[in-house]
């Protein structure tokens, strides 16, 4: 792991961005890392955008990824990963879940896939939105099951159990078990995530 490890997740109000945030620092307090976050908000009521900064390692002065220097851009909305791009180096890993909010003007997201891969020579995405609607009956899951598909394939330098532990601790009860099987289909051995 690099000595600070930077992760950017960006999507828009209410889809789960701050519950995100919390789970990973929680994961990264459970392996007795320093960890710093940060919320940037704009409307960030449901649709508008939201992006938050997570930062862990053995020290951790600042809670923002400076421009340049993010390690994984996790977006949960195809646009507001393109517009994360400020962060990104020829070493960021894009992950970003194939769903779009369509808005009068707005870009078409085949457009904004081709320019993704402009930014990236290998943005991984993931129709994960679709997926969890199909499996779970819930797309409101899909930043879990990046999530865990990031820990799984080690895009994140953090365990499973970590995470797995973490949603437990940070999910209210009463959606624990959704989140849970979103956790575990993303893990699933041969699951073709789309």
């Amino acid at each position: 792991m690099p000595e600070t490890f930077n992760i950017i997740i960006s999507g828009t109000g209410g889809q789960g961005l701050i519950t995100l945030t919390q789970i990973i620092a929680e994961a990264a307090l459970i392996e007795v890392y320093d960890i710093k976050t940060s919320e940037l908000h704009g409307l960030s009521q449901r649709g508008g955008e939201v992006e938050t900064h997570i930062r862990f390692g053995e020290k951790v002065y600042s809670p923002l990824v400076a421009l340049g220097s993010a390690d994984l851009i996790l977006g949960l909305e195809t646009l507001e990963s393109l517009r994360a791009f400020f962060y990104a180096n020829s070493k960021t890993i894009f992950l970003v879940n194939k769903f779009t909010l369509s808005f009068p003007g707005s870009p078409k997201e085949k457009e904004i896939l081709r320019k993704l891969k402009t930014i990236t020579k290998n943005p991984k995405i993931i129709p994960a939105s679709e997926i969890c609607q199909k499996e779970l009956g819930k797309e409101v899951v899909s930043g879990i099951y990046l999530l865990s598909y990031a820990v799984h394939k080690k895009l994140i330098p953090l365990k499973p159990n970590s995470i797995l532990k973490a949603i437990t601790k940070i999910v209210p009860e009463k959606y624990l078990d959704l989140n849970k099987k979103a956790f575990e289909l993303a893990a699933k051995p041969g699951f073709k995530h789309g």
